[in-house]
C-alpha cells in the first residue's frame, strides 16, 4: 500500500493481468467479488500460479490454509473487520473502493518478477 498508489499497473505485470483477464477490469471485478463475498473473515488475492504461469484471484477466510495449492499471493484485499470497520463501518464496498486507491503496483510487480525468477530456477 502506498499515499501514492492506486491506478493501473503497468509493464510486465499489465501484460500479466491481460494474459490472465482479458483486461485490468477484469482482474480488478474478480479481486473486488472474492473481497465482498468472503463469509467471515478473510482476503481475497491476486495471486501467481507458477505451473500454468498465470495469474489467479482467490479467496482466502477465516484462519484456514486455502489458498491454492502450490500459488504465491502477490497482492491481498484484507476484509477481516479490522482492516475496515473504524473507518467504513459495515460498508465493505467503500473499504474496497479505497483499497484501489492505495495499491503499490510497483510492489507487486516486484513480487511478480521474484516468484517468476523461482519459475526459472525450477
Amino acid at each position: 500500500m502506498s499515499k501514492h498508489g492506486g491506478g493501473e499497473p503497468d509493464g510486465e505485470l499489465a501484460d500479466a493481468i491481460k494474459e490472465s483477464f482479458g483486461s485490468f477490469a477484469g482482474m480488478k471485478s474478480q479481486l473486488t467479488e472474492a473481497g465482498i463475498n468472503v463469509q467471515g473473515s478473510g482476503w481475497g488475492a491476486l495471486a501467481w500460479e507458477p505451473l500454468r504461469k498465470f495469474l489467479v484471484v482467490e479467496q482466502v477466510y477465516d484462519h484456514q490454509g486455502n489458498i491454492g495449492n502450490g500459488t504465491v499471493p502477490l497482492l491481498v484485499l484484507d476484509m477481516w473487520e479490522h482492516a475496515y470497520y473504524l473507518q467504513y463501518l459495515n460498508v465493505k464496498g467503500d473499504w474496497v473502493k479505497a483499497f484501489w486507491k492505495v495499491v503499490n503496483w510497483e510492489d507487486v510487480a516486484g513480487r511478480l518478477r521474484a516468484v517468476q525468477c523461482l519459475d526459472l530456477a525450477l
